[in-house]
């Protein structure tokens, strides 16, 4: 029995991350739509950027469990729109658990962006609305995300490592360790 059903979940998680990956291959840019994340270090000093990431952490662990159910960039800016003051607490508790006397402010905003490449993934110039965290006055580089759809960058902005986040290969990766 125990065989039986070891055997059924495999056959089952192999289909689910077949169908997930289907699609990984398409060109296409499908970010017309996406909602971004900017968060703007108080900043260029090493200190402030150092803490921009640490603020980048507490912000995208406390939104990813409220975007994962997310079907359109509507429901997306309804969440983040509903969430804005556990955003700003989750920003401030990093600043200050990290000894920043400074805050952060938090808005959703339509904004315009420049180009941007990343890999075979293009985010063409325009308006795009946008989650902007502000640490401190908001002077030094940003880091950014997109939230809606899923699609996270990490790394230097500099055409980087890009890092998918899915669900179905975090539970895979789980269960079935990361392959290493």
């Amino acid at each position: 029995m125990k065989r039986k059903t070891i055997i059924i979940l495999t056959a089952a998680l192999s289909v689910i991350f077949t169908l997930a990956l289907a699609g990984c291959g398409e060109k296409e840019n499908p970010y017309g739509d996406a909602v971004r994340i900017h968060i703007r270090a108080n900043s260029n000093e090493k200190t402030d950027q150092d803490v921009k990431l640490k603020v980048r952490d507490a912000v995208v662990s406390f939104l990813t469990p409220l975007l994962v159910e997310c079907k359109d960039r509507d429901g997306a800016l309804a969440v983040i729109s509903a969430s804005l003051d556990g955003i700003a607490f989750a920003a401030d508790a990093a600043l200050k658990e990290n000894g920043f006397g400074y805050t952060a402010s938090v808005r959703l905003a339509r904004e315009e962006f420049p180009k941007r490449e990343y890999l075979e993934y293009t985010f063409e110039s325009g308006f795009y609305d946008a989650l902007i965290v502000e640490l401190g006055i908001g002077k030094g580089d940003n880091w950014w995300c997109v939230a809606f759809p899923p699609l996270c960058f990490v790394g230097d902005g500099s055409g980087g490592d890009v890092v998918y986040k899915s669900k179905i290969k975090e539970l895979i990766d789980k269960y079935f360790g990361d392959g290493e």
